[in-house]
């Protein structure tokens, strides 16, 4: 029987925001309590090349609760500092995945490449209620451990999830996450299978191409930058004559509520305000 071609879904026009200390991103959705990309709650794309821009402005000293944060570099580096005694760099090809269960302050702040740019990605992803307490941790992973994987007409890194029996070194993580970014030349074909249940996002950073068809079956013909959400099925299919550059993300969803409040999301709005209470406390980070 073949399999069910997931269709598009949403196409997200991501919009420019200020975070930080006046950081300039690029910002596809954040969270709400809708939560409509279970189990993801937010994704920035932020890239500072213009020297117009003047100094860079990074992520002062912040807390999160009860989420992960995923940081991937392309170009520059991001300087990390926690209150856990964390120190060290996030550079080009690097990732860190971040859970910040019960609580951690930290801060990230950016420097250019030699050629003036920096680029990447942060991604927040859920965690299920039984976890957001849980200790902090990380699984910080530099470029040479992320494997390269010819994949069809693809070159793929794989961060996290499994292809032709190679793994990504990020593991154990509740959402069982798939973390790909595709690099696809003109003229190829990307098929990728999925766990119908998951749920799917793909992040256009380079190129055009054709990301499958709409639910009336119209292709779906876009250009970078944009986020596509598929609906529920098996496979995905993306061409491009052209040349395209792709983050595909996809998670198990955990179908619980959420009440987001800033960098913390929780389950419930008490649960916010013992947050609050906590820094207010000076018992928000455990030792």
């Amino acid at each position: 029987m073949r399999s069910e071609i997931r269709t598009v879904r949403e196409i997200i026009t991501p919009q420019l925001v200020i975070e930080g200390a006046g950081v300039l991103l690029l910002r596809a959705f954040a969270p709400s309590r809708a939560n409509p990309y279970d189990p993801f709650l937010l994704f920035d794309h932020f890239a500072f090349n213009d020297p117009r821009e003047g100094p860079l402005r990074g992520f002062p000293t912040h807390p999160h609760r009860g989420i992960e944060t995923v940081t991937y570099m392309l170009e520059g580096q991001v300087r990390h500092r926690d209150s856990l005694g964390n120190l060290g760099f996030i550079g080009p090809g690097d990732v860190q995945w971040m859970t910040s269960g019960r609580g951690i302050l930290h801060e990230e702040m950016p420097t250019r490449s030699p050629q003036g740019r920096v680029l990447g990605f942060q991604l927040w992803v859920n965690l299920p209620a039984a976890l957001k307490m849980g200790p902090p941790r990380y699984q910080d992973v530099p470029a040479a451990a992320i494997p390269e994987v010819a994949y069809g007409g693809a070159r793929l890194r794989l961060v996290a999830g499994a292809v032709n029996g190679v793994s990504g070194p990020v593991r154990a993580i509740a959402a069982q996450p798939v973390y790909l970014d595709v690099s696809l030349p003109a003229g190829q074909v990307f098929e990728w299978a999925t766990d119908p249940e998951h749920t799917l996002l793909v992040y256009l950073f380079e190129g055009k191409g054709h990301f499958g068809a709409d639910a009336q079956g119209q292709a779906v013909q876009v250009a970078a930058p944009c986020m596509l959400v598929y609906d529920a099925g098996e496979r995905v299919r993306i061409t491009t004559a052209d040349g395209a550059r792709f983050m595909l993300i996809s998670g198990r969803p955990f179908r619980e509520p959420i009440y987001p409040y800033g960098p913390f999301v929780m389950t419930t709005r008490e649960e916010i305000e013992q947050t609050l209470r906590d820094l207010r406390n000076g018992t928000f980070v455990q030792p």
